[in-house]
């Protein structure tokens, strides 16, 4: 198999290529080439997305599968499709659980209301923060309109595993593996759903050789989050750490924040959110999407945090200083 891959150097899209390396398949990578390297054997063709002729490297190429990872712009997704998607044999678009209207409905399947879609470029420094989602529904329309008996469109949830740049499910392992006093958000009635990078693109690459079409909510099955953290603490932690349970009110009023970003307690979901972790992926698992066992991924997100290091500046989770703050404030 001939594969384009749209992106191919950092993440999911680096992953996917070295997935079908592993095959033996032919590898291009279109990317500019500046967030990282492809994969070994890889070619890659050095093209700017945001370029009126961006794809022109690309003209009249035939590919048998193609997989897009463009993050947030509708522009890039429709010049593809129509630029690349006549010589195509399979598309792959890869969407987002953001892309549905509601964070409160639990159990969403793939035919739940999505957010009116908005055809702009979310990649611009003065984008709309709450572009993401809107752009991923007028990203998938493109696809669909266009590819509808050849596209494969995965509304992926939270990816974790090597290379995850979010630092999110990361968190958990690096600090458990620490040890010590671990400060914990409550966790009662809160669900969790993540997909290890691995699982998600072996199953790309599966649905380009086996024409796997559809749409498909592609994360993992919903599961509590205080089982998930108890889990990791019984794989990673030393003896005689110890959690630290603390309320909602202390943790905002010392500014740790839901979900990602810095000085956050990752995961933790705001309390009309919590349909955002309880997708269906009934139909997904159906049709071959399958999740490696949890203390691999554990141990995958925990070699990332080592080779990044635990004390450095975070993309999301609590730095070791903020962390002792708040359990100071807390035993003061």
């Amino acid at each position: 198999m001939r594969l384009l891959v749209l992106g191919g150097t950092v993440f999911l899209g680096h992953t996917v290529a070295a997935e079908a390396l592993r095959r033996g398949h032919e590898v291009v990578c279109a990317a500019r080439g500046t967030g990282g390297d492809v994969p070994a054997g890889a070619k890659l063709v050095r093209l700017d997305r945001s370029d009126p002729d961006g794809l022109e490297p690309l003209k009249d190429e035939r590919f048998d599968a193609v997989v897009d990872v463009a993050t947030i712009s509708y522009p890039w997704v429709r010049d593809a499709v129509r630029a690349l998607g006549p010589n195509a044999g399979h598309w792959t678009f890869v969407s987002s659980i953001s892309a549905y209207a509601s964070f409160e409905e639990q159990g969403q399947n793939e035919d739940s209301t999505l957010l009116a879609p908005r055809r702009e470029d979310g990649t611009k420094p003065d984008a709309d923060p709450g572009l993401y989602g809107a752009v991923k529904v007028a990203s998938e329309n493109e696809v669909l309109e266009h590819l509808a008996d050849r596209a494969f469109v995965v509304r992926s949830g939270l990816i974790t595993g090597p290379k995850d740049p979010s630092d999110r499910f990361g968190y958990w392992p690096g600090r458990f593996a620490r040890g010590g006093r671990v400060l914990l958000p409550p966790v009662d009635g809160q669900m969790t759903q993540h997909v290890d990078v691995r699982d998600l693109a072996k199953w790309i690459i599966d649905a380009g050789e086996q024409r796997i079409t559809g749409v498909y909510n592609a994360t993992g099955i919903s599961r509590p989050l205080g089982g998930l953290l108890d889990e990791i603490r019984e794989i990673l932690a030393p003896a005689g750490t110890e959690t630290v349970t603390v309320s909602e009110e202390l943790l905002r009023d010392n500014d740790v924040q839901y979900w990602g970003g810095p000085k956050s307690l990752p995961l933790w979901l705001p309390p009309k959110h919590m349909g955002f972790t309880t997708h269906d992926v009934s139909k997904a698992i159906a049709a071959g999407l399958t999740f490696r066992p949890f203390e691999d991924a554990v141990r995958g997100a925990l070699a990332r945090e080592t080779e990044l290091g635990f004390d450095r500046e975070r993309r999301s989770g609590l730095t070791p200083a903020q962390e002792r703050e708040v359990l100071d404030k807390l035993q003061a």
